[in-house]
């Protein structure tokens, strides 16, 4: 009975001084709304960067050799100069570890630039990512030929000038005509369409559909690097258990082929999608930490604003304490009111900010690509954390309105 009675005040006072009541709830829904919010888009910024980015840009499965290594974000100025001086892979590099690589396996080899694609018709295309790949990268990317077909590894390996174009790019220039057998010029050189790619959205705001793939080995490569020179070579392992083994292949492999020593540092990197991930798990690590505390500022300002709050109403309700502890109320049972009023006031204080962080993830998640959703937990943690700061707030002015002396309280003007 006592819990409903003070769960009654509790909204009597909402109701009847609303502005009041917002304002001293304003730090709980903010602390709440704060902690849904961005642990929702963190963990749906997590899962689209480990699924669909990973996916897209590196493949399923994958080890990467590069001359660098591409997470790396706090590397000092003078390691990055002597990366620069670093040999280039090569043609020969991808030959050798898909010769000696004891792992069933696809090898790719792949550069990327930048140009503009011109077709037959005048019609030019900016901006498209131009690559030149192994034929695997069909395979590797998991990009399906929705028209044509992808070119042939004999193709690849004679360098015929033929070309898939991505969804975007062949509609542009070719509108609703039929682009199969047109030709398309990258830097003046002719390519002869064999293929569309289906359409595939776009990541991060760029779209992924404003490419063409050619053989590395065609005409394509005197605008990617030095004859002979790669990016990069992908290993996709057919049995993803063998990723790390396939990387300790690939080290061993190139050290063999550059002549290191055990104790000579390796010339080249070999990665994992994981360890190429790594500068995102620091991010998400940082505000994993910064996240508490953001949310314990708001609600300890929340906790104290209630508690003035229900100070002011324990003086407010001065003579009805007396009253009550006149006709044997024990000061058990005044202190379990004051409390059940403040942790009532708390919790709507949370659930407010639960519909509110609910409403903004859901506007994040139609506004974005960012899978953005709240797990079940974040709202049972944010309630409790209302619930919590609510019992908390009202110990001081339940301890007060205990002690109060009936004679005195009944005699309060």
């Amino acid at each position: 009975m006592q819990l409903w009675e003070g769960i009654r005040l509790a909204m009597i006072q909402l109701r009847t001084e609303k502005l009041k009541s917002f304002f001293s709830l304003l730090g709980v829904i903010i602390g709440v709304m704060f902690l849904i919010v961005v642990v929702s888009i963190v963990e749906g910024m997590d899962r689209y960067i480990r699924e669909d980015l990973a996916d897209e840009i590196f493949g399923v499965n994958t080890v990467t050799l590069r001359r660098t290594p591409e997470g790396e974000v706090n590397s000092s100025e003078e390691v990055r100069r002597r990366w620069t001086r670093r040999p280039r892979l090569t043609y020969e590099d991808a030959d050798a570890i898909r010769e000696k690589l004891s792992l069933p396996a696809r090898v790719l080899v792949e550069s990327d630039a930048g140009a503009e694609v011109v077709g037959d018709n005048g019609r030019v295309v900016s901006r498209v990512r131009i690559t030149g790949a192994s034929q695997e990268i069909f395979e590797v990317r998991n990009l399906e030929v929705v028209r044509g077909r992808p070119f042939t590894a004999q193709e690849a390996d004679r360098g015929v000038p033929v070309i898939v174009l991505g969804h975007q790019t062949a509609e542009t220039i070719f509108e609703a005509a039929d682009p199969l057998g047109r030709s398309v010029r990258v830097r003046g050189f002719p390519y002869r369409v064999v293929g569309v790619l289906e359409e595939r959205g776009s990541l991060f705001g760029q779209s992924l559909d404003n490419l063409a793939i050619a053989p590395a080995r065609s005409p394509i490569q005197a605008i990617l690097n030095p004859h002979g020179v790669v990016d990069h070579v992908i290993v996709q392992t057919l049995d993803p258990a063998h990723i790390l083994e396939a990387k300790d292949e690939m080290e061993g492999i190139m050290r063999v082929r550059r002549r290191l020593r055990p104790s000579e540092e390796s010339d080249f990197a070999v990665e994992t999608v994981d360890e190429t991930l790594s500068f995102w798990d620091r991010i998400s690590r940082i505000l994993f930490l910064a996240l508490p505390g953001l949310v314990a500022i708001s609600l300890v300002v929340g906790g104290i604003v209630i508690m003035n709050i229900m100070l002011v109403s324990v003086m407010e309700r001065t003579r009805e304490i007396g009253v009550r502890k006149a006709v044997g109320a024990r000061r058990r049972d005044i202190m379990t009111q004051v409390i059940i009023e403040s942790a009532t006031l708390s919790t709507l204080g949370a659930a407010l900010g639960v519909l509110v962080g609910i409403s903004l993830t859901a506007l994040v998640r139609a506004a974005s690509p960012l899978p953005a959703a709240v797990d079940a937990t974040w709202i049972m943690l944010g309630m409790g954390l209302g619930v919590t700061v609510g019992v908390v707030a009202g110990v001081y002015p339940a301890s007060r309105a205990s002690r109060m002396n009936p004679v005195d309280a009944l005699r309060f003007e």
